[in-house]
C-alpha cells in the first residue's frame, strides 16, 4: 500500500512523464524514494477534462519491474494508446492523469465456472483473463464506472482479451483477480486525491 503522499508523488511523476514525452519524446529521471524501487504493477490512465472520456490507459500488470519504471512505461504508452489518436501537445492542459497501483494478480481457483461469480467482488477486484495467447485486463474501477454486474465484468474482460463474451465458462481458461490503489488529478495539474471505488474521494 502506498501512503497518500506517495500516491500524490506517483501522479505528479506520471504527469511529468506524459508532458515531457509528448513534447520532447523523452522522460524525466527523478529519485522518488525507496517505495518506487520495489517491483509493483501500475497503470496510467488519461481522461479528457472536463468530460472525463477515456483518452488512454496502458500499464504493467505484473510486478516485474520497479514501480517507478512501471509508471514511466504506462505513462509513455498511454499517450500512444492504439485505440486513440496519439496525444498532442495542445491537449496537455485539458487532460487529467490517474495512476492505479496494482497488487500481484491471484489465480481464481474454481471447480466449475459458476463459482467465479462467488469469488469476485465488484468495487474491489480487477480481472485478468488468459487463454493461450489471448490475454485481457480490466482495472477494478471499470465495472463501477460502467455499472456492470459480475457476469458482465467477466464477459467484458473476455472480450478485452479478444475472446467470446462467454469464454469465462470454458474449462481451459485462467482468470486472475487483483486490487488497486487509485490516485488521480481532479483537474489538469490540480489537486490530487485518492479515489475510492464507490466513486468518493478522500
Amino acid at each position: 500500500m502506498l501512503s497518500f503522499d506517495e500516491g500524490k508523488k506517483a501522479v505528479v511523476f506520471a504527469r511529468e512523464v506524459v508532458d515531457i514525452y509528448v513534447k520532447e519524446n523523452n522522460y524525466p529521471e527523478l529519485d522518488l524514494g525507496k517505495t518506487f524501487l520495489e517491483k509493483q504493477g501500475a497503470f496510467v490512465t488519461i481522461h479528457t477534462f472536463p468530460d472525463h472520456d477515456l483518452r488512454g490507459c496502458i500499464g504493467i500488470p505484473l510486478p516485474v519491474m520497479p514501480l517507478k519504471d512501471a509508471i514511466v512505461e504506462g505513462a509513455k504508452s498511454a499517450t500512444r494508446d492504439p485505440r486513440f489518436p496519439q496525444l498532442e501537445e495542445g491537449e496537455l492542459d485539458s487532460i487529467i492523469i490517474e495512476v492505479t497501483i496494482l497488487t500481484k494478480p491471484e489465480l481464481i481457483k474454481v471447480d466449475k465456472p459458476e463459482e467465479y461469480l462467488l469469488k469476485i467482488e465488484i468495487g474491489r477486484d480487477g480481472l485478468i483473463v488468459e487463454q493461450g495467447f489471448f490475454k485481457g485486463l480490466l482495472l477494478p474501477q471499470v465495472p463501477i464506472e460502467q455499472g456492470w454486474e459480475k457476469q458482465e465484468f467477466l464477459s467484458h474482460t473476455c472480450m478485452k482479451a479478444g475472446l467470446m463474451p462467454e469464454a469465462w465458462q470454458n474449462e481451459n481458461i485462467k482468470i486472475f483477480k487483483f486490487t488497486g490503489q487509485i490516485f488521480t488529478e481532479i483537474e489538469p495539474r490540480g489537486k490530487i486525491e485518492e479515489k475510492k471505488l464507490d466513486g468518493s474521494h478522500c
